[in-house]
């Protein structure tokens, strides 16, 4: 089953998104991803795996580049807009992937 929690105002949207996620988690759940709109550009990061999963990447994630705007104190930007998702696979098993949210294909993914 999956669980989907977005938020569009004035505070930053990641902690607030990652919060409701945390609310879904007793519905079962195989991977998570966030989106978050941080200075005109769209920051994703997902991972297999429980939230906690999700949420030690986006602590490395912040400690890695600290001057980066997709690297401030929560991880992925302090944009106001932002979706989570968890996702639990029906089809094609449970890859690394295929968490949501995805984003469209560039030039030479697969």
């Amino acid at each position: 089953m999956c669980g989907i929690v977005g938020y569009a105002g004035a505070r930053p949207a990641l902690g607030i998104v990652l919060d409701g996620l945390r609310r879904l988690e007793y519905r079962g759940y195989d991977s998570a991803g966030v989106a978050v709109v941080c200075d005109d550009e769209l920051l994703t990061e997902k991972k297999a795996g429980k939230l906690a999963n999700l949420e030690k990447v986006l602590s490395e994630r912040a400690a890695s580049n600290p001057e980066d705007c997709a690297a401030s104190p929560i991880g992925i930007g302090d944009g106001t807009t932002g979706i989570g998702h968890t996702r639990w696979a029906t089809t094609a098993g449970r890859p690394t992937a295929t968490p949501t949210p995805t984003s469209p294909p560039t030039a030479g993914s697969p």
